[in-house]
């Protein structure tokens, strides 16, 4: 298995630090609001990673934070005149709902920054001891980056060029600095704010430091992958890996993997997602419009590493083409439905000589799949081999298929797509009471044989997105 290493620049071979075991960090939103799709993409993708690891055998230990202190936290608490903690606890479940939506797996943990605080005290404390860090008259405590020889190997930027860089900005409040690229381990209360004791001062940690204890506390001081957004290479994760081989004098993560942005792209014109220029969009958005698993599907639908244009077309390709597969596992169903009838009449069947062909065919489309996914999570091409299996199923699978294949092929389609995260069956939609009613009155006007008014009440339907089928085992309908 190859995963391209954001600290080498190249693709290396999987090697555990354990075998059979990964040790997983991803690092999750800040929950001031509704996630975002740009959030979602992270979450989608590492999942992915994750189920695809399950797949293949090994055990993983998948930590997933929530970042529950921070200055637009304390703001919006400040806004409804309500405490942080009462922002923070309510847009973690609103995040978990969206999850579920997405059916992004809880993490092995979800541990929030609020209640690691005594660890975090520890770490400084022992990069302050080791020369590390240091603390400023104002009870500012900052890491020594001078100190720390290899900064910048994540992001591969040069500490001399930094420091230069940094010397060009003056930051109010930050004049306790040895020097300018050093940066924030802990900081001072300010009024309202929520705030810890500590050996320095009162006030909180600094965002780069509660990932470091995290991880260490619930993965250990070596872990095998450190995930997260591109945008969070430089600072954030540079800093982690600053904090945390200083403290533990080992190395942090093997592998570190990012995803690329995710744009939106507006009648051909693509830009970044922000609120500044209006073009931002939560996933609970996007779910009033969409089931999320269309969401989900659109995100796998590129390659992790490739940024992602967000738009109507894409998202209506994406519902086209996972409907596709929901139909052919239907067909998958109704014709097992059809075999288990006929077995309990005429004994069980055995696979026919042709359809050994189209299973060993098939073995070879699941093989395509795992190649896909072995070349760094490559899920656009997942994807390919999965719409391949769609149809070899929908040429070779019949009412007169042997229960052994069709039974193969679907659970051979749900296996793989449940790597993917995708959902084989239709989520159960209500009709409304007229929809119903105009069903009911068409299969009277059948048995009626009164084929004109049943032929005019499908045209309505379809005039409002229903579309009949009729089939062996009943009438069936799906929107369109």
């Amino acid at each position: 298995m190859k995963i391209f290493n954001t600290l080498t620049r190249r693709k290396e071979e999987f090697i555990p630090l354990e075998p059979g075991k990964v040790k997983m960090y991803v690092c999750g939103p800040t929950v001031y609001n509704f996630i975002h799709i740009g959030n979602a993409r992270p979450m989608i993708v590492f999942d992915t990673v994750r189920r695809y690891f399950e797949y293949k055998g090994y055990e993983v230990n998948y930590v997933s934070n929530f970042t529950d202190v921070d200055d637009k936290i304390i703001k919006k608490a400040m806004e409804e005149g309500v405490e942080s903690e009462v922002i923070s606890r309510r847009y973690i479940e609103e995040c978990k709902k969206d999850m579920a939506g997405m059916n992004v797996k809880p993490a092995t943990v979800h541990p929030q920054a609020t209640q690691e605080i005594e660890g975090m005290r520890e770490m400084i404390q022992t990069l302050i001891d080791k020369g590390h860090a240091y603390a400023a008259a104002d009870g500012t405590v900052y890491f020594r980056t001078g100190s720390f020889e290899n900064y910048g190997k994540l992001s591969h930027k040069n500490l001399d060029e930094l420091q230069s860089g940094f010397r060009e900005i003056k930051v109010t409040g930050e004049e306790g600095k040895e020097d300018p690229s050093d940066f924030v381990l802990w900081k001072p209360k300010k009024e309202g704010e929520p705030y810890w004791d500590s050996a320095w001062c009162q006030g909180r940690p600094g965002w780069h430091i509660e990932c470091s204890v995290m991880a260490k506390k619930y993965l250990g001081e070596q872990i095998d992958i450190h995930a997260g957004g591109e945008d969070l290479i430089f600072p954030h994760h540079e800093n982690e890996i600053a904090q945390s081989e200083a403290a533990n004098d080992k190395p942090f993560a093997t592998y570190w993997m990012h995803n690329a942005f995710l744009n939106i792209d507006t009648n051909g014109h693509v830009q970044k997602m922000s609120k500044s220029l209006g073009n931002f969009f939560t996933v609970r958005e996007i779910s009033e419009r969409y089931d999320l698993q269309v969401l989900r599907f659109f995100m796998l639908s590129a390659h992790y590493r490739s940024p992602l244009n967000f738009s109507a077309d894409l998202m209506e390709a994406s519902k086209n083409g996972l409907d596709r597969i929901l139909t052919a596992a239907e067909r998958l169903r109704d014709a097992g439905n059809i075999a288990i009838q006929r077995e309990s009449v005429d004994g069980e069947e055995a696979m026919l000589p042709k359809e050994q062909l189209h299973e060993k065919a098939a073995w070879e489309l699941a093989s395509k799949f795992e190649k896909a996914m072995e070349d760094d999570f490559n899920t656009a091409d997942a994807i390919a081999a999965v719409f391949e299996l769609v149809k070899l199923s929908n040429s070779t699978v019949s009412d007169d298929s042997s229960k052994a294949y069709i039974d193969f092929m679907k659970k051979l389609l749900e296996k793989l797509c449940d790597v993917l995260g995708i959902f084989t069956e239709r989520k159960a939609e209500a009709l409304d009471e007229e929809i119903e009613a105009m069903i009911a009155a068409r299969q009277q006007a059948r048995k009626a044989k009164n084929f004109a008014l049943a032929d005019e009440i499908r045209g309505k339907l379809l005039e409002m997105g229903i579309v009949l089928e009729d089939t062996r085992e009943g009438v069936k309908w799906k929107r369109v």
